[in-house]
């Protein structure tokens, strides 16, 4: 057997195995995609995911009012309402605290970080209590823009994203910030017009992140969001299953196909930087 032939058998065999096993892992949203044009008794007659007999009552009853004034669009809107705040914020607090942690010398830097670091390790169920006490004092609870949600954000409470820019930050070098201040940049200038363009890759992978959490949170909703009205979809998702009725599974999996939509077109859009971003961060050059 020539190296050539060998070569060809190894590429087709390394293909053959990446095709398969990315069947096997996106098979589950193929049959819930098939899964949405079936009845009742079909969805659970078998795990093939064509339909035999296709109905669009699953879409029909979605697009239904479910809890008097809200249906699957208003709770998108509502959704989206809070995800893309939070995003932004994320994004521009993470940012400013990795770099000052990442260039800046200070007093308890150290002590600071150590801190930081140890809120990775303290699970999130901990804090509903004290942070529901507070934000009840504040008057967040049911807040019209959502506060108890977005306000957070502005003070880099999510620590891995932090932990994520700073890794990316020491592999760039610092000579570059130091010719910026030769030029007559300050901090501010250097951290826009350097360190961000350079931090694009892992900052669309916080983004994406923050992204796709936020659109899939529902406890932090369920916990500060009281209106019927302004529910996001994955509440609404929940709150449209009448157990005494019984589920209309079509209409279930139709709703969450329609409100993942989203997430699902955002990350297809930014795939190559978020690899990038991750791979990037999470290995010290």
């Amino acid at each position: 057997m020539t190296r050539e032939t060998r070569r060809a058998i190894n590429t087709f065999m390394r293909y053959l195995v990446l095709i398969v096993v990315g069947l096997v892992m996106i098979y589950p949203l193929i049959w819930m995609v098939g899964a949405t044009f079936k009845t009742n008794n079909e969805i659970f007659s078998g795990i093939g995911f064509i339909p035999k007999n296709p109905t669009f009552s699953g879409y029909k009853n979605a697009l239904k009012n479910y809890g008097g004034d809200i249906d699957i669009f208003k709770a998108m809107i509502n959704t989206y309402s809070i995800v893309l705040p939070k995003v932004l914020f994320t994004i521009i607090s993470a940012t400013v605290t990795a770099y000052g942690f990442a260039r800046f010398q200070f007093r308890g830097k150290n002590l600071l970080f150590a801190v930081l670091m140890s809120t990775l390790f303290l699970p999130q169920v901990v804090l509903n209590v004290p942070q529901f006490i507070l934000f009840n004092k504040f008057g967040w609870i049911d807040s019209p823009l959502y506060m108890a949600l977005i306000v957070p954000t502005l003070f880099a409470t999510d620590t891995y994203f932090v932990f994520m820019l700073i890794q990316f930050l020491r592999n760039i070098p610092g000579e570059l910030e130091e010719a910026a201040c030769i030029d007559g940049c300050g901090s501010i200038k250097t951290l826009w017009y350097v360190i961000v363009p350079m931090l694009k890759p892992s900052i669309v992978s916080c983004a994406l992140f923050q992204f796709m959490w936020s659109s899939n949170d529902f406890m932090g909703p369920l916990l500060y969001v009281n209106t019927p009205a302004k529910y996001p979809a994955s509440i609404f998702v929940k709150m449209s299953m009448d157990a005494d009725a019984g589920f209309e599974w079509n209409r279930v999996l139709a709703m969450s196909l329609i409100s993942i939509i989203p997430s699902l077109i955002v990350f297809l859009a930014a795939q190559d930087q978020f690899i990038d971003g991750i791979a990037a961060g999470g290995v010290k050059g």
